[in-house]
């Protein structure tokens, strides 16, 4: 029998985070988008709460859970707001779950206890200016000196990267030549804080103002071999790995804005008034919101299924990237549709539905484009 009902044990963590970010996060984050500030805060608490740790075992201070928890969690914080929610995604599916996934024994005990508890933030950092979509074209090299790496280049757009917990990046570079004669690519830990790291001011974007996004500047880094993670040239693999799996989260944060969009706006056409009567008895606003609704359902369930998939240890690529690629969509969708339902109020950043329509358009780009995602479904189908 197919149930999409979530048991007792995720419900109740959905519900404990839905009133979180309703009663923590909402009243106050219009301000810190205002500043365009870290909520160093709101960090800490959800620290606390042990959402960092959600899918790790508890032996390394995790709390035992599933990722599917962790999508859930994301999706009723992104229903508030999404800088707090990309905040905890890329700590999590970015910082900690490469460590978790690829480290040895020795470094899931050195950094995952912090990491899970939210007392240090981690970054993972792959994109460079000439390498997005491309990530062959990385340029970013890391040579062995004795003991140690010498990295030197550059890495741009990375989430978590500058913040005061920030305490570790992970950091992909060319190490040789692969036996393709193609690149031989490497992932390595990087300490905060370490002598050849710089880290640029935060950039100043369109959308998710209060989370933390910089460039970082290698300059004959050294660090120890032993901060290599996993085997040497596997690094290509590695991210590709990390990316699937980062769709799906990515996605419920796609989802948990355009959830938004469908609240904000059934407020609002119960309380606006036009021609004698509310705008929701207007079949046009009617019709507007319940295609949002419907756009909602089916990318929820896409992200569903992914996750099921993933949890069961079956091949996911092809899903997590009809997932991101649905959700992307309806959050964009709904939220160029959320605005035009609030007229000349939705384009005041007070609101929450301008804070969406800004918000929207990075789901469309981060962690693998729309046009990637058709590409790598057009690949799982043969093509």
């Amino acid at each position: 029998m197919i149930d999409t009902r979530l048991d007792e044990r995720h419900e109740t963590l959905r519900k404990t985070v839905a009133a979180f970010a309703r009663d923590e996060v909402a009243p106050v984050i219009g301000d810190f988008y205002r500043r365009e500030a870290f909520p160093y805060e709101i960090v800490a608490k959800m620290g606390r709460m042990g959402l960092f740790g959600l899918p790790f075992p508890e032996e390394y201070g995790g709390m035992g859970g599933d990722y599917f928890a962790l999508c859930l969690v994301l999706e009723e914080l992104a229903r508030i707001d999404s800088s707090v929610a990309v905040t905890l995604e890329a700590g999590v599916s970015l910082g900690a779950m490469p460590i978790y996934r690829f480290g040895t024994e020795q470094q899931k005990r050195e950094w995952l206890p912090s990491l899970c508890s939210g007392q240090m933030l981690g970054a993972f950092g792959l994109t460079e200016t000439g390498a997005g979509s491309d990530a062959g074209a990385l340029r970013t090299t890391a040579v062995r000196d004795g003991g140690e790496w010498v990295i030197n280049g550059n890495k741009a757009y990375i989430t978590n990267a500058g913040t005061d917990i920030t305490g570790m990046i992970t950091v992909t570079a060319v190490t040789g030549v692969a036996e393709d004669g193609g690149k031989a690519i490497s992932t390595i830990i990087v300490p905060a804080g370490t002598p050849g790291l710089s880290v640029s001011q935060p950039y100043s974007k369109v959308g998710w103002t209060a989370s933390d996004t910089r460039e970082l500047r290698f300059d004959d880094l050294r660090v120890p071999v032993g901060n290599l993670l996993g085997g040497e040239g596997r690094g290509y693999a590695q991210f590709l790995s990390t990316l699937a799996e980062g769709r799906i989260a990515i996605s419920a944060v796609a989802v948990g804005l355009a959830q938004g969009c469908v609240d904000e706006c059934v407020r609002f056409a119960r309380e606006r008034e036009t021609f004698g009567r509310p705008i929701g008895k207007h079949q046009a606003i009617q019709f507007k919101i319940a295609d949002m609704a419907a756009r909602v359902h089916t990318a929820r369930l896409a992200y569903y299924e992914a996750a099921a998939k993933m949890l069961r240890g079956e091949p996911f690529r092809r899903e997590s990237a009809i997932a991101k690629l649905v959700s992307s969509n309806a959050a964009m969708d709904n939220a160029r549709d959320a605005t035009q339902i609030f007229g000349g109020m939705g384009f005041i950043n007070d609101t929450p539905v301008a804070r969406f329509y800004r918000d929207a358009k990075i789901l469309e780009i981060g962690e693998g484009t729309s046009e990637v995602q058709r590409m790598l479904i057009a690949r799982e189908l043969g093509l």
